[in-house]
């Protein structure tokens, strides 16, 4: 089994990897292996509702979403972190879910998946909350842990003084992991994902 932790944070080892490795580190002590994806600090661009993925395949603006999206076909869970700006995620994180779920979804359906925030001081549950909705709109069962899966500090060396924080970061991981080993163990015994109906799309005007 196998976990891809998305580092959404324009720092590649800041205050969000920091979280993420403590998530990770449980994980792998309850042997699933783990990946943690830096989606980068270049610019990144959002969605532009072109419609190109649904004729390729694949977000037509290339780049780390498509890097990803190959990787997510072989993974298990997911975990996405973020640092908080304006009681918020990042921007580029937002634009690269934004692409990665709308082109992508697909391959994420039914995985189990987090989000972890990173702030200094506030702002943290809303930014957690906006990461949420994207697994709850794609079918991905949310993995929790003892409080909302936050970490506070303005350095790498501050998150690691949270003790409560990075303890609610072991939890996540071995919750993850559990919830993993759950799922494993119901396909062999043959559960499958739940049967879909036909979408229906319905307009507020109508």
């Amino acid at each position: 089994m196998k976990v891809i932790l998305v580092n959404g944070s324009p720092h590649e080892k800041g205050c969000t990897f920091t979280a993420l490795c403590e998530v990770a580190a449980a994980l792998n002590g309850c042997g699933v292996d783990t990946e943690i994806f830096h989606i980068g600090h270049e610019p990144l661009p959002g969605c532009r509702a072109c419609g190109g993925c649904g004729r390729t395949g694949k977000c037509v603006l290339g780049g780390s979403v498509v890097e990803f999206i190959e990787k997510a076909k072989s993974a298990d869970g997911f975990v996405f972190g973020s640092p908080v700006h304006y009681a918020a995620p990042a921007g580029a994180i937002c634009a690269f879910m934004d692409r990665a779920f709308y082109s992508g979804g697909a391959v994420m359906r039914f995985k189990p998946a987090a989000a972890v925030v990173s702030c200094r001081r506030g702002g943290a549950s809303a930014a957690f909350d906006r990461l949420n909705k994207y697994f709850t709109i794609n079918q991905m069962p949310i993995v929790s842990s003892t409080y909302w899966n936050s970490v506070h500090g303005s350095a790498p060396e501050d998150v690691r003084r949270d003790l409560e924080g990075l303890w609610v970061m072991r939890t996540l991981g071995k919750n993850m992991a559990w919830l993993l080993g759950c799922i494993e163990a119901g396909k062999k015994q043959g559960i499958g994902y739940p049967a879909a109906e036909e979408r229906v799309r319905t307009d507020f005007i109508r």
